[in-house]
């Protein structure tokens, strides 16, 4: 069964109690990596370990996500910042516990060419939900730099 979550701006990044922030270089343009992120949503179960399916909603202003394990999301869109900036919340899920989430996603040209990519995720939860999700770290940051270099490989392709 789906909860709403507690809504939340994009300042959570800031004061969340739990933020976890990844980093690394694609070789791809950040106007290419923007447009995998924000236009062509649909695409993340192509590149995103663990997305099984995506789709935008409401005129590019909401997502639904299904994760491979049957976790959903109904997200909000909170910024979308052509070549520089993407960034969402959860507004319901069936995962317990969580009681708020956003993830944001920040693109910098990178010397030499390329793109800086940051993803930074910001949560909230009960002290052992929190807890997990520290435990998960190197996990969530191995999925992330294996969908980055999915991603990468895709983009180069086309």
């Amino acid at each position: 069964m789906a909860r709403r979550l507690r809504p939340v701006e994009l300042e959570f990044v800031e004061y969340a109690p739990l933020r976890l922030m990844f980093a690394t270089k694609v070789t791809a343009p950040p106007k290419a990596v923007y447009a995998a992120l924000a236009d062509d949503v649909a695409g993340w179960s192509s590149w995103f370990t663990g997305v099984a399916r995506a789709t935008s909603t409401h005129g590019g202003q909401g997502r639904e996500v299904r994760l491979t394990g049957g976790t959903r999301f109904t997200e909000t869109v909170l910024a979308a910042v052509p070549d520089e900036h993407y960034a969402y919340r959860v507004d319901t899920t069936n995962t317990p516990g969580l009681r708020a989430l956003l993830e944001d996603w920040r693109l910098t040209p990178a010397a030499g060419g390329g793109t800086r990519l940051r993803w930074m995720f910001a949560a909230d939860g009960p002290a052992p939900f929190r807890w997990a999700l520290m435990l998960a770290r190197p996990g969530l940051g191995r999925a992330f730099r294996e969908s980055a270099r999915t991603l990468d490989h895709r983009l180069a392709r086309t």
